[in-house]
């Protein structure tokens, strides 16, 4: 019997976070040519992007009941406590595919403990969080202090992404025909933050690469708090010249030390393409630093 801290691959939690704790990351489906893949498992970004740009026909669908009760079963056949950081409802439907499956765990092993938490974030937001929750496990912190400190950080993290083209929010429906032809011809590049809601929300329309990744540095420095100290996400589609551009600047914006990155995986990237850029950082200092060092 032990108490497990789990998550999905929409997280983006880096590698070596999962081999370091040992952690189960429950992979996102992925379709591609009608063929299923798992993001994570049995696809990963670096040939994911390629794929995209190949122009295959590729979709995605949240985790469903009976993937989440394969995953959870081998936990309360154990015995073991579980918290799972969810991907955002704001988004999809993982969260409620999660809870059926628990109810029908539940009734076979009645004693099996889930706590199932709507991080209402996305990519390294959550992924974060799940470090976060997974250091102070480590550090010995109580099961109770874990679960309102992953609550705490999901209130408190930011999110602001920039996309590189515009074609893949039309795709998937986020944006109006008229807009992506509009936005083309003008160069448009979106600010995307994910809401309180857990929504992914368009704020701000900027002209040009350079000038979105400038506002993506300003907008850390209106939001963020402790930045010299914090850890800072930054994710990309497969653009790591990029990333570490931004690096750059947030070093020398904010003397930022500490990061955070990954590729944007399948379940987003799906959505966003090649070449989105996301900064992830806390509007807060976390009252659980203690726990961190």
């Amino acid at each position: 019997m032990a108490l497990k801290i789990i998550t999905d691959s929409a997280s983006d939690t880096p590698k070596w976070v999962q081999e370091k704790y040992g952690l189960h990351v429950i992979p996102t489906p992925v379709v591609i040519d009608e063929q299923d893949y798992l993001d994570g498992k049995t696809i990963v970004p670096e040939e994911f992007y390629d794929i995209l740009r190949s122009g295959k026909d590729v979709k995605t669908y949240h985790i469903n009941t009976h993937m989440f009760y394969e995953n959870f079963l081998p936990y309360a056949k154990n015995g073991d406590e579980v918290i799972y950081i969810c991907f955002s409802t704001g988004i999809a439907g993982t969260y409620n595919a999660a809870n059926l499956a628990k109810t029908e765990l539940i009734e076979q092993y009645p004693g099996f403990n889930i706590t199932i938490i709507d991080s209402k974030c996305a990519s390294l937001g959550f992924g974060l969080a799940t470090y976060y929750a997974l250091k102070m496990q480590e550090n010995g912190a109580t099961k109770q202090e874990i679960i309102d400190a992953i609550i705490w950080h999901c209130e408190h993290m930011e999110h602001i992404f920039t996309v590189n083209t515009l074609e893949y929010l039309l795709k998937g429906g986020r944006l109006s025909k008229a807009s992506a032809i509009a936005g083309g011809l003008l160069d448009i590049k979106p600010i995307i933050q994910v809401n309180d809601s857990g929504a992914l929300e368009s704020i701000e329309k900027v002209r040009g690469r350079s000038k979105s990744l400038k506002r993506l540095i300003e907008i850390v420095g209106e939001r963020g708090k402790n930045l010299e100290k914090q850890t800072i996400g930054i994710v990309h589609g497969d653009d790591s010249k990029t990333m570490e551009f931004m690096k750059e600047q947030l070093q020398g914006a904010y003397g930022s030390r500490f990061f955070m990155d990954n590729y944007v995986g399948c379940a987003i990237g799906a959505h966003t393409g090649p070449g989105i850029i996301g900064i992830i950082f806390l509007n807060e200092v976390s009252p659980y630093e203690k726990y961190f060092k």
